[in-house]
């Protein structure tokens, strides 16, 4: 049996910086949302990506991949922001075989008026305190990840 590659000590405290923030980050984020809007940070998210999509329209499993999810976590959701008129579930354009999820006017207005205090506690508790290099490196870090992850990730495809 091999010895474990043990982590440098550079390594163990990147390591252990990037378990805090994937940690602590989300947490803050839901306490946020929850207390302005009783909206948890995945359906926020859910509202974003539809109001940034064309025709405020995804296919659902285009919404799962853009919001990381599993198809079943986000018919839950969507069952739910369907339930606060949010948001609708339509069969696709294209393909009846496909469902789309589509925000609805009330829903676009939610986003709207949610997105201001939450872009103002991204700010706050990310980018107010790095600088553009540091912001570049975060991107680049980070779909480095991404991609080890899961290679074929939207995120990796958006500004092509």
């Amino acid at each position: 049996m091999t010895e474990p590659q043990w982590l440098t000590p550079q390594e163990r405290q990147a390591w252990l910086a990037l378990v805090f923030t994937s940690t602590v980050l989300p947490a803050t984020f839901d306490s946020q949302l929850l207390r302005e809007g009783k909206l948890s940070l995945f359906s926020y998210n859910v509202l974003a990506m539809l109001s940034e999509a064309q025709d405020r329209t995804l296919p659902m499993s285009e919404l799962a991949a853009r919001t990381s999810s599993s198809l079943s976590r986000l018919s839950h959701v969507v069952r739910k922001l369907e339930d606060r008129g949010w948001v609708e579930r339509r069969p696709s354009a294209m393909d009846a075989r496909v469902t789309t999820a589509c925000l609805t006017d009330d829903g676009m207005s939610t986003i709207e008026s949610m997105a201001p205090g939450h872009v103002s506690t991204v700010r706050d508790l990310i980018f107010d305190g790095l600088d553009e290099q540091d912001v570049a490196d975060l991107e680049r870090v980070g779909k480095k990840i991404v991609g080890r992850l899961a290679p074929n990730h939207w995120l990796l495809r958006e500004g092509e």
